[in-house]
């Protein structure tokens, strides 16, 4: 009798290893975090019309925007480590991409806000472009996440609803003009994005956190 061995076959049905993950705690500080950031902007959108030429209103309207977009790498970063949008290198470079695209605009916002003397330069209205193209990357990842899965209950839907704010927010503008626009952009971000906080601060479980 022969005897022959062979090494085992590669498996091609495996998708990347999740990541080794992140505790309650630190989702719960992301919530926090995504909650008051989300807050502060739409207080200051209320407050301010976004589409206002006054200096002093840009200023407000820029730094009121800036705790939002500095949350939001936290929540990406949660979802990263939790494998919100699923374990394949395309999920995860979903969420790579958005780093590129919140880095990108948030620079814009700080620049625009902060420099009055940048604010008619050409270099920064091409980074302008980034603030919506992050919004619309954020509601594709929600739309991954209602599909992958792997956060569960209301932690896997209401993504979709927060990370919608781009197809909601700005048609109304665009529609009631930048005085009634902006208030549902307001409400916008106190149902779904504060809401979202709200709900990773109080059931962090949801996203597989462990303890």
């Amino acid at each position: 009798m022969t005897i022959t061995t062979a090494p085992a076959q590669a498996r091609t049905d495996v998708t990347t290893a999740a990541p080794a993950g992140t505790t309650a705690r630190q989702v719960r500080r992301t919530g926090i975090a995504v909650a008051a950031g989300s807050l502060v902007w739409a207080a200051s959108m209320a407050a301010v019309s976004p589409q206002s030429t006054d200096s002093f209103d840009i200023t407000i309207s820029d730094l009121g925007a800036l705790p939002f977009q500095l949350s939001l790498f936290a929540l990406v970063t949660t979802q990263l480590r939790t494998a919100a949008t699923g374990t394949s290198r395309l999920a995860r470079g979903l969420l790579g991409t958005e780093y590129v695209l919140l880095t990108l605009a948030t620079v814009w916002t700080a620049l625009h806000g902060l420099v009055p003397a940048f604010r008619d330069d050409t270099w920064l209205a091409v980074l302008d472009a980034f603030w919506p193209l992050s919004m619309l990357g954020m509601f594709v990842i929600g739309v991954k996440i209602a599909f992958a899965g792997r956060w569960r209950g209301v932690a896997r839907a209401w993504p979709l609803v927060a990370e919608s704010w781009a197809v909601v927010a700005v048609p109304a503008i665009g529609i009631l003009g930048a005085s009634g626009g902006r208030f549902v952009g307001a409400a916008h971000l106190l149902v779904g994005y504060v809401a979202l906080g709200l709900i990773l601060a109080r059931r962090p479980h949801l996203t597989g956190a462990r303890d």
